[in-house]
């Protein structure tokens, strides 16, 4: 089942990038009594991801965090690794990059996505949501192929 606006983000542990190499992070501490926008994406280096969804979080950190918004957070099935090299490379310092190498995230939010025809396995669909204090308070989930309602343009409409 997909999870829902007004439903609560699940408790897990995801990893993130380091100074000394991958680093734990839970879901409560990204969360808990903050105003968080976490997008996630297909895969770090892939086309749409890098030309224009997380391009446009890095442009437009500032104006996010203007409307009162604690952590703009970006997720792929992806290693840490893999998201600190993105990260450097797309000049996304502002942004917390979580790594669901495991999909388990993905799977429990129910926004799993079968890649396996394009060699990629299993992915998390392409979608953002606004949760405060853990709780989801807008979620829009993308169409196959799409970087529109998820787009950090859109989501700025909605804060």
């Amino acid at each position: 089942m997909t999870i829902s606006v007004g439903d609560t983000i699940p408790a897990l542990t995801l990893k993130t990038p380091g100074e000394k190499g991958p680093e734990d992070i839970t879901t409560d501490r990204v969360f808990k009594g903050k105003k968080v926008v976490l997008f996630a994406v297909p895969g770090a280096f892939t086309p749409g991801c890098s030309l224009s969804h997380l391009p446009g979080y890095v442009t437009n950190a500032d104006r996010i965090k203007a409307k009162g918004v604690d952590t703009i957070a970006c997720m792929a099935v992806n290693d840490a690794f893999v998201l600190d090299a993105w990260s450097k490379d797309q000049n996304a310092d502002a942004l917390l990059m979580l790594a669901d190498g495991n999909g388990e995230l993905t799977k429990k939010l129910g926004l799993e996505m079968d890649a396996t025809g394009h060699g990629m396995g299993m992915r998390c669909q392409r979608f953002a949501l606004v949760a405060e204090d853990g709780v989801v308070t807008h979620l829009a989930i993308e169409p196959e192929g799409k970087v529109d309602v998820s787009a950090a343009e859109k989501i700025l409409e909605v804060l």
